[in-house]
């Protein structure tokens, strides 16, 4: 990619991954401070996730259909834009009401911002190359971590200075911006050689999504189906549990605002490093290893969680929290680089998007289920025993990979680690 378009994919990825996530930190703070149980700020999680796992497998049909992949990221941007707006005049801090509104406006964003991943990155994984797009993925998701530790640093600060209707609209502006910077993309991905009506669009998108039993070929090539499984259990363990820090960051290990905002962010942080080092590792180890690796470090994330009570001090509380945001940190990128390098190895190249928002759709799952998992454990049962129950599933997911995963990379050696 040219200087001007890793500007541009930062802008709007960074700018688009961090208004989501200001959001989402945001209305489950609300909702747990308006003393709403854990199962209702878990559904936060849950309302995003079921937008991603309905919408973005579509998104990324229409696109590989049309070949206009700017003109989908523009609309839905303006789409996700608009979602937020409500949020200025419901009060979210009200009750049940303003609850559910706030859990059913957060469901619409996703529908919109389910776009962005799978579209963005064929567009980025295409300007890669087979031997590069490790490194093209490494560097995508780098400029996502950029976002989400923004998203979550500017949580922190802005909870205790900002009114909710306030913070809204900085939110709405963060999507704005994402928006805009997309109009400027350069997409050298596959286009078909005539623009499909409408109704073809419609016919095709909706037999790509349920394809026939004899055009399911794709999905089988070296254990792709089972990636997909792993990706929704491993979403389960690791979405379960967050889907309850800003609930339990505040309340079970005394953190303020700040220091919350603080702790989230070590997350992206980390990711802006381990993406870019784990896009290298791709382009020589493989992609299995780092799958395996990634899956299984983010069943042991919610195990060191739980353990974040055990120390008697507040600072001990606090340095077990930052030892589980980074292995999380580090267990996520090497399992996102590796899936998704290996995704782009295996995919048809008109039906890459499509499988990219396919994986969407499979996180999708693991993330509507693993907050109403963990969140209605919670109910009955403390947080600390709810995560290391959510922490199974994450465990099944690295089995599963280790054993159905077949490497797809071919050359072991193709770029140095640390070369140009």
């Amino acid at each position: 990619m040219s200087l001007r378009d890793r500007l541009v994919v930062t802008t709007a990825a960074a700018a688009r991954f961090g208004s989501g996530i200001l959001m989402g930190t945001a209305l489950g703070f609300y909702i747990g401070e308006s003393g709403g149980s854990d199962l209702a700020a878990a559904l936060v999680y849950t309302a995003y996730f079921a937008g991603m796992m309905v919408f973005a497998p579509v998104w990324g049909a229409v696109a590989d259909v049309t070949g206009r992949r700017r003109a989908v990221l523009v609309a839905t941007g303006l789409g996700a834009t608009l979602a937020v707006l409500p949020l200025t005049v419901v009060d979210v801090e009200s009750g049940s009401g303003g609850i559910w509104a706030a859990v059913g406006l957060r469901g619409l964003y996703a529908s919109f911002a389910a776009a962005f991943p799978p579209v963005m990155l064929t567009v980025v994984s295409a300007a890669g190359g087979e031997s590069g797009r490790g490194r093209s993925i490494g560097f995508f998701n780098s400029a996502r971590a950029v976002g989400f530790t923004g998203g979550q640093l500017t949580a922190g600060a802005l909870l205790g200075l900002l009114l909710p209707d306030s913070l809204f609209v900085v939110i709405a502006a963060l999507s704005l911006v994402s928006t805009v910077a997309v109009a400027f993309l350069l997409d050298d991905a596959p286009k078909p050689d005539t623009d499909p009506t409408l109704a073809e669009v419609v016919s095709e998108v909706r037999q790509r999504l349920l394809p026939a039993v004899d055009e399911r070929a794709h999905l089988r090539t070296n254990g792709l189906q089972w990636l997909y499984v792993a990706l929704a259990l491993r979403n389960m363990s690791v979405l379960g549990v967050m889907s309850l820090m800003p609930v339990y960051l505040p309340q079970s290990l005394g953190l303020s605002e700040f220091l919350m905002g603080v702790l989230l962010a070590l997350n992206p942080a980390g990711q802006a490093v381990f993406m870019l080092v784990f896009g290298r590792v791709a382009d020589v180890t493989g992609r299995k290893r780092l799958v395996t690796f990634g899956m299984a470090g983010s069943a042991l994330f919610a195990l060191v969680a739980a353990a974040a009570t055990l120390p008697a001090t507040a600072a001990g509380k606090f340095a077990v929290g930052v030892v589980a945001f980074l292995l999380i940190a580090a267990s996520f990128s090497a399992m996102t680089t590796g899936a998704l390098a290996f995704i782009g190895d295996v995919a048809p190249p008109n039906r890459e998007s499509e499988l990219m928002g396919l994986r969407t759709t499979a996180k999708g799952v693991g993330g509507v289920l693993g907050p109403v998992f963990v969140g209605g454990l919670a109910l009955v049962v403390s947080k600390e025993v709810a995560f290391v129950a959510g922490a199974v599933p994450g465990v099944l997911a690295t089995l599963l990979v280790a054993v159905t995963l077949v490497e797809s990379y071919g050359a072991r050696a193709r770029v140095p680690l640390f070369g140009s």
